[in-house]
């Protein structure tokens, strides 16, 4: 696995000493654990083994990789684990993808308060595609959903917003027969719009009254309750973007499509351009143009990426991807298999294990020289230097 030319790891390494220094007292203890996890991640810091060949040899460092899901060289491994997971969850049927979006104004709240507002956008937004489903007018239906949250613009901006994937139809209400959905239609949006407003706008109001929700600068004087109420009355009238794009190709293409999405961090080693101790340049996509070439470079002064990029650390132990109703973890299995026994389809096979005396000691990817099994033949600890002399090329664990 070749290393990338330029990659977040090494900004972080060349300008962050300098970038946290100077933010000192306005960085929050999570995003400094971030910042420390992918300095270090694939280095001698954490640790690592040594690997050869069984057939030619060949031998190679593998260093260990930090495993913070907002460090790019490490989500995909981790997206491919959990597709594993997801892969028997598929059924024979059009899926959707569906986009909740907040406004601006709004999303600033969101910044300031992210485990509240961020946890009432999936809750909202979830509860708005299942009343709707379940009403008999439309659907009348059971549906299940995979809601994942993503915070950030092609620009590294704050933009949150949820990405739901969710089959084309569900269960009736008494469990006994697949109700489908029209052929290449889900929901009507602007119901699920209006529906997401009114359910959005009463729980961001109710964390207001206990209190839960903090306002700075400009804003602060929202903290009173009319003051509160009349900044958000426009928001009652405004048009609230949810989006609904094309079902997909099959059961293959959602799996693709979320191998994308859910493990996604808000900018990945291959969009970055260049990199010194004034700008950093990056390549984003400019949706304002309807037609023609999006793809275009932003450059920004080293310390705004870095800040940029750390305004999308989640807080510790939130959760950014989430299942609802029929796909709910409670009942996930159970549901999937009688969805499968209702649409004719052959139940999901677990995937074969590989050999299990084996897999302990070697590596999932062969040898990048014949093909053959690679070995662990030596493992050292965070700091230390291995004993066995590798040749010059070093891949990442």
């Amino acid at each position: 696995m070749p290393r990338l030319t330029l990659e977040i790891a090494d900004i972080f390494r060349e300008h962050g000493p300098a970038w946290r220094q100077a933010n000192a007292g306005h960085v929050s203890l999570s995003q400094l654990k971030v910042m420390s996890a992918i300095e270090a991640c694939r280095t001698e810091a954490l640790g690592g083994h040594v690997a050869a060949c069984s057939d030619c040899g060949h031998q190679h460092i593998s260093y260990n990789s930090c495993k913070n899901r907002h460090c790019p060289k490490c989500q995909g491994p981790a997206a491919r684990d959990w597709m594993a997971a997801r892969a028997e969850d598929l059924l024979p049927v059009e899926y959707f993808h569906v986009v909740f979006t907040l406004p601006a104004e709004i999303a600033q709240i969101a910044y300031w308060n992210k485990r509240e507002v961020y946890g009432l956008l999936f809750r909202a937004s979830a509860e708005t595609v299942m009343t709707i489903a379940a009403d008999p007018k439309r659907l009348g239906a059971r549906i299940g959903i995979t809601s994942v949250l993503h915070t950030w613009g092609s620009a590294l901006t704050h933009h949150p917003h949820i990405h739901m994937i969710v089959p084309g139809g569900g269960l009736s209400p008494d469990g006994s027969r697949w109700i489908a959905c029209r052929p290449g239609f889900f929901l009507p949006v602007k119901v699920l719009s209006r529906l997401f407003r009114r359910l959005f706008l009463e729980g961001l109001v109710g964390l207001h009254q206990v209190g839960t929700l903090s306002f700075y600068g400009d804003m602060k004087e929202l903290t009173d309750g009319d003051a509160f109420a009349t900044w958000l009355a426009p928001f009652r009238k405004a048009e609230w973007v949810v989006y609904a794009k094309p079902p997909f190709g099959g059961p293959e293409a959602v799996l693709a499509y979320l191998s994308r999405y859910t493990h996604r961090v808000a900018i990945s080693n291959s969009r970055l351009v260049s990199a010194n101790a004034n700008t950093v340049a990056f390549r984003w996509k400019d949706y304002r143009i309807k037609s023609g070439d999006r793809q275009k470079v932003m450059r920004l002064e080293t310390g705004e990426f870095i800040r940029r990029f750390l305004l999308h650390v989640l807080p510790d132990g939130f959760h950014r991807i989430r299942h609802y109703g029929l796909l709910a973890n409670a009942g996930r299995k159970a549901n999937i298999a009688r969805a499968r026994a209702l649409l004719g389809a052959r139940p999901s096979e677990p995937e074969r294990q590989t050999n299990s005396e084996a897999a302990p000691l070697t590596l999932r990817e062969p040898c990048p020289c014949c093909g053959g099994p690679m070995r662990i033949i030596e493992i050292f600890r965070r700091g230390q230097r291995p004993r066995l002399r590798a040749p010059p090329r070093e891949l990442a664990a």
